[in-house]
C-alpha cells in the first residue's frame, strides 16, 4: 500500500475514533442524537469503537513511516481530529450522525439510529421530529 493511501486512513480512523469517543458522553450524543436514548451499551459500543479506530490509526501511521516518526505523525492527527470533531459538535453537530450508527442487537436493521429510517411495524418508516412546532419564548 502507498504511504498516502496509509496517512489516509490513519488520518480517518482517527477522526472516527474521536468522534465515537465524543459520542459516548451523554452531551455529545444528545447534540446529534436525540431520538435515541444514551444508554450504558450504546456508550460502551462507542467507547469500543473509538478505541478500535484509534488502534487501526496508529496501525496505518506505523505502516506508513518507520516507528519514530509514526508515532509522532499519529499524535499530531490526534490533535488535529479531535480539533475537528470539537469544532464539528459546536458549529454543526448534526454532521456526525452518520457516526451513531452502531448495531443493537435486534435482528431489525436500523439505519442511522434516530436519524435515518428505522423498521416500524414491519416497514420502513421517517422517525417524527422531537420539536414542538411554535414558540416558547416569554
Amino acid at each position: 500500500m502507498s504511504d498516502l493511501t496509509l496517512l489516509t486512513a490513519t488520518f480517518v480512523c482517527a477522526v472516527c475514533g474521536m468522534a465515537w469517543l465524543a459520542l459516548a458522553m451523554k452531551p455529545h450524543w444528545a447534540q446529534v442524537q436525540s431520538a435515541k436514548p444514551h444508554t450504558a451499551a450504546v456508550a460502551r459500543r462507542l467507547r469500543v469503537a473509538g478505541v478500535v479506530a484509534l488502534l487501526l490509526s496508529l496501525a496505518a501511521s506505523l505502516g506508513a513511516d518507520h516507528p519514530s516518526m509514526a508515532v509522532l505523525v499519529w499524535v499530531m492527527t490526534l490533535s488535529v481530529s479531535a480539533v475537528i470533531v470539537a469544532m464539528a459538535l459546536a458549529y454543526w453537530p448534526k454532521c456526525l450522525i452518520w457516526l451513531s450508527w452502531l448495531p443493537d442487537g435486534s435482528d431489525k436493521p436500523t439505519g442511522l439510529i434516530g436519524g435515518g429510517t428505522v423498521w416500524s411495524s414491519g416497514r420502513m418508516t421517517r422517525p417524527r421530529s422531537s420539536f414542538q412546532s411554535g414558540s416558547t419564548h416569554g
